[in-house]
């Protein structure tokens, strides 16, 4: 048997592109005439090239596959089917190259749920762009995202743009705070029902394919306790430190107490810059002097001073928090309040750790944790 370029083609056209659910050929996606030659022994070699739009593609193995199988089911069973990959996009850099014009990454965590850990680093990035800084917010609670609504920004839809020769994810800006959450990409009605690896795969391409730019701070909103995402988070960036946000009541500051301990873990080694009391007490309107501790007093000094690490701001509980935050105006936008200087109060106290902490200590290493 005769082989000819044109037959590879058509067992080609056999073969569907779940990306486009058109063929190889309908989708542009052959780069080249397939090149077909006859050994000596009388055997052929096929080479194909393929084009897909990046190097991610999550159709790219099961595609070459499907192409591979075609050709040899049209063609020949003995033919040796060599099939190379091109990108239109440049490949995503290398983990530990990834944003290289990002300064300094704060990880906002909590040891558990309902302390307010989203409403102080939505609250945090603002002040700090009030401050001057250049900041990014990457809401990396791919479960339970609230930046969108924080931000009022529920109906956005990033868009793509081409940064030298790669794709990449516009972030949202508002308030003078780039902003990413897979909350612009999912509906607010639906649950995310996803296992690990995809929500994983999700955060990481937030982080690296997207167009973050220049930033003195990317605050990252984790998500409460420790689970995988903290490990992709810390196998992806090299984090500059950690801020814990804790109640002052006793089961929230057990919590904190492990969150503490994954980031001192020697093989992570995340510096903690320090502790934030959130609810510290709650302040009527009407009685703006009078503090009533409903959660136990100083429990986040206690236990700053018990790890050796900073207490960086003590948030009072106050309803126009709270309000704030689900009309997407977040308190620290307004130095006139007493929770808005105490967010800004934050910021310059987040400065002041960080910059110590680069000059007294060697930059923080990418976790290899298996």
């Amino acid at each position: 048997m005769t082989l000819y370029p044109q037959m590879i083609m058509d067992a080609l056209q056999t073969v569907t592109y779940a990306g486009t659910k058109k063929n190889l050929v309908e989708s542009g996606m052959v780069a080249d005439q397939p090149a077909v030659a006859q050994r000596e022994d009388g055997s052929w070699k096929v080479s194909v090239v393929l084009e897909f739009q990046r190097d991610t593609d999550p159709f790219l193995k099961s595609t070459v596959k499907a192409a591979e199988a075609a050709i040899k089911y049209h063609c020949g069973r003995d033919i040796e089917v060599e099939i190379q990959t091109e990108f239109k996009s440049k490949p995503r850099p290398e983990v530990g190259k990834l944003l290289p014009q990002v300064k300094n990454v704060i990880a906002v965590s909590s040891g558990k749920g309902g302390v307010g850990k989203s409403t102080v680093a939505a609250n945090l990035a603002i002040a700090l762009a009030r401050l001057g800084y250049s900041v990014g917010l990457l809401d990396a609670d791919i479960f339970g995202p609230s930046v969108p609504k924080m931000f009022c920004v529920e109906d956005a839809r990033p868009y793509a743009v081409n940064v030298d020769g790669r794709d990449l994810i516009e972030p949202i800006e508002k308030y003078g705070v780039k902003l990413l959450s897979i909350g612009f990409f999912v509906s607010p009605e639906t649950a995310t029902l996803w296992r690990g690896g995809m929500a994983s795969n999700a955060l990481k391409q937030l982080i690296a394919d997207a167009d973050w730019g220049a930033l003195d701070y990317l605050i990252l909103d984790t998500p409460p306790g420790t689970s995988d995402i903290h490990l992709t988070l810390l196998q992806t960036l090299a984090i500059t430190g950690a801020v814990i946000v804790s109640t002052p009541q006793q089961v929230a500051l057990a919590d904190a107490r492990k969150g503490i301990d994954m980031y001192r873990n020697e093989k992570v080694n995340v510096p903690i810059l320090g502790l934030i009391e959130n609810m510290a007490w709650f302040t009527p309107a009407e009685l703006p002097q009078n503090r009533y501790y409903l959660f136990g007093q100083e429990g986040c000094k206690q236990l700053a001073e018990e790890m050796d690490v900073p207490l960086l701001a003590q948030i009072p509980l106050v309803q126009g928090i709270c309000e704030s935050g689900d009309a997407g105006e977040p308190a620290a936008l307004s130095s006139e309040t007493m929770t808005g200087l105490a967010f800004i109060n934050l910021a310059q106290a987040v400065v002041t750790v960080v910059n110590r902490r680069n000059r007294e200590l060697p930059k923080t290493e990418i976790v290899g944790v298996k």
